[in-house]
């Protein structure tokens, strides 16, 4: 009757989402009065887990699934909630686990709340505080199925350490064959990716030409952030897509977004909004990004963001 929890990894090394999800199913498993129990997939280590309330994990060690492919891992984490009998089955909102909570609900005969910001505040029925409406608004919704399924949101929980060892065992699900095949996986190195960044900085055509980009790295240098832009900008190709933001891009849910000639289209809005706080910087003081922005800064970006690096550096270097 555990709560099941799936926690992610990328090359042996378990992403912050894992933690998350970690401390979101030991509130859920205090309130139900039960344990709980983690999958990963080939993750290596797996004890720093119980710091965050795991009671047990099953390690899936599979070099067929060194590569992501969503109905093998969901068929794994269905297997696994089956073996545990859980009532509850947790995963986060990441690109990942939203291709795969879908098909671990189907597998389960289980509903299915995405998007989830708080635990439950009732667990019969089974009740959670969820986004709606592009981050613009909330909804309750309960779940009376009798099979849970529950997306957490990136940067909604945080983690919450416990005090506890996580008892680990190997198991080994049936895999099917499987009729996609991944021929390669290209991967930024030496970079924070959008996925896991706290903060990000993005840019937008106000900055005129890739030739101009490099304000923006070293800025993103000295806060250790991801960078980012906003759609035009990939679509003109002086940035990768893969850096490409917004409603149509990635979402993003860092803690810190600093928006740099960026006019704020809705679609950008929309991909963003779950950022804690959001940071314009735009000559253009009538630009839709200050209305959705906690901080704007009215000026040149040529002129504010090297200023900006400036006093950040020295900030650090007083405080080193």
């Amino acid at each position: 009757m555990s709560v099941l929890v799936y926690t992610e990894s990328e090359q042996g090394k378990f992403k912050k989402v894992a933690f998350e999800v970690a401390s979101y199913a030991k509130a859920v498993a205090d309130q139900m009065g039960t344990t709980v129990t983690a999958v990963t997939v080939n993750a290596g280590d797996s004890s720093e887990l119980g710091s965050y309330g795991v009671d047990k994990v099953l390690n899936i060690n599979n070099g067929d699934l060194d590569k992501f492919n969503a109905a093998a891992y969901a068929s794994a984490i269905e297997q696994a909630a089956k073996q545990e009998g859980s009532k509850v089955v947790v995963l986060s909102s990441s690109a990942d686990s939203k291709y795969l909570a879908p098909l671990v609900a189907i597998g389960l005969d289980a509903g299915y709340a995405s998007n989830v910001v708080e635990a439950p505040s009732s667990t019969a029925p089974f009740t959670v505080k969820r986004t709606a409406f592009t981050n613009k608004a909330f909804n309750v919704t309960s779940i009376d199925t009798d099979v849970k399924v529950v997306g957490v949101s990136k940067n909604a929980f945080g983690l919450v350490e416990s005090s506890g060892n996580a008892a680990s065992e190997d198991f080994a699900p049936a895999i099917s064959a499987s009729g996609v095949t991944v021929q390669s996986v290209d991967k930024a190195t030496d970079k924070v990716t959008i996925a896991d960044a706290e903060i990000v900085v993005s840019g937008g055509r106000g900055l005129k030409g890739p030739e101009n980009w490099g304000m923006v790295e070293e800025l993103a240098d000295v806060l250790g952030a991801a960078t980012a832009c906003s759609k035009p900008v990939s679509d003109l190709g002086w940035r990768p897509h893969s850096e490409h933001v917004g409603q149509t891009g990635k979402p993003v849910a860092s803690n810190l977004y600093i928006a740099i000639g960026i006019s704020g289209a809705i679609q950008h809005l929309a991909g963003i909004n779950s950022s804690k706080v959001k940071v314009v910087i735009n000559t253009d003081p009538e630009a839709p990004f200050f209305k959705a922005a906690d901080y704007g800064v009215v000026g040149d970006a040529f002129e504010v963001v090297p200023t900006l690096i400036e006093k950040l550096k020295a900030f650090k270097a007083q405080n080193a």
